[in-house]
């Protein structure tokens, strides 16, 4: 029999909490300790007005972090700047070494922005259940 659940194979962790943003903000840290694997995961709300660019940065140890490079990604992560592209969702895969993953939000010309949130999805967790 197929399992169908994902629920026991992923964890997420929130890295920018949903908020309506006019401004770039950092998100928080999600550790990898325990998985083999990272997926980016950014939602899109209503839009307003401004460009807003979604991306990733890793870091050995939680301290210095660095943007991900495109060959470490499964895709670019694509920006919001009209409303053809408000109310979706995007994954993108990560294949780097980094311990520590945090989403990054690079906003410009925006005055009341655009709803927003990212999250770091793990997956393939050393123990079942993880």
């Amino acid at each position: 029999m197929t399992t169908r659940d994902l629920h026991t194979r992923l964890a997420a962790g929130l890295s920018l909490a949903p908020a309506t943003r006019n401004a770039s903000a950092t998100g928080s840290a999600v550790d990898l300790t325990g998985y083999d694997s990272a997926t980016l995961l950014v939602q899109f709300g209503a839009w307003t007005d401004g460009s807003h660019a979604p991306g990733l940065e890793a870091s050995s140890d939680g301290v210095s972090y660095a943007p991900v490079p495109d060959e470490d990604l499964s895709a670019t992560p694509a920006a919001l700047s009209g409303a053809g592209g408000a109310n979706a969702a995007q994954l993108v895969g990560y294949r780097g070494a980094g311990r520590f993953l945090r989403a990054t939000l690079t906003v410009a010309g925006a005055t009341t922005g655009a709803a927003m949130a990212a999250a770091i999805l793990r997956g393939h967790g050393h123990l079942q259940g993880l």
